[in-house]
């Protein structure tokens, strides 16, 4: 069976303040099979290549979705790129059926805690109540829905929980890799 191709679409909107989110980008970057991209350095005029962003996502068998939670939710480029590039008659609707059995799947940090992401915490709900529009899309798109990969207490990790979590991120890429299956 041949290797599984993965595009990660890295969306943060201030990476110079993310220990994290550089971490897990340079792991992402570096792995052979995966064409990381960073939005915010290639779209900085939030000025989509819409026909060249669909043709990258056709050629991938998994897209990530690599960001922090931002306002519950992503960064704005992204619902952006979302709202542009998944249009109808392409991703979903009469004749749209291009990313048809792809995989995708959201890979964030987050602030919180995950006790903070409970019924009982500071977020009221667990943080996959906040990936149910992206759940959704997926599923309009045709596409397979992963559970969200979760880095939790982004702001308070050691280099070791972070370095820690990198290499739990480059396993679950892969992995897919080898598979084509995610947690």
């Amino acid at each position: 069976m041949s290797e599984r191709k993965i595009v990660v679409l890295f969306f943060h909107p201030n990476l110079k303040t993310s220990k994290v989110g550089s971490a897990l980008s340079e792991t992402a970057a570096r792995i052979p099979g995966v064409l990381f991209r960073d939005m915010y350095g290639i779209y900085p005029d939030y000025l989509i290549d819409v026909k060249r962003e669909q043709q990258i996502a056709e050629a991938h068998d998994l897209i990530v979705f690599q960001h922090p939670v931002y306002w519950y939710s992503c960064p704005p480029l992204m619902k952006l790129w979302i709202d542009e590039v998944l249009e109808y008659g392409w991703a979903y609707g009469s004749g749209g059926n291009k990313l048809h059995g792809k995989q995708m799947l959201n890979a964030v940090s987050a602030g919180g805690s995950s006790e903070a992401y409970s019924s009982a915490g500071s977020n009221r709900f667990e943080i996959s109540t906040f990936f149910t529009p992206f759940n959704q899309t997926a599923h309009l798109c045709g596409m397979k829905y992963a559970n969200p990969h979760v880095l939790f207490g982004a702001r308070g990790l050691s280099q070791a929980e972070i370095e820690s979590e990198c290499h739990s991120y480059e396993n679950l890429l892969q992995n897919y890799i080898r598979t084509g299956e995610l947690p």
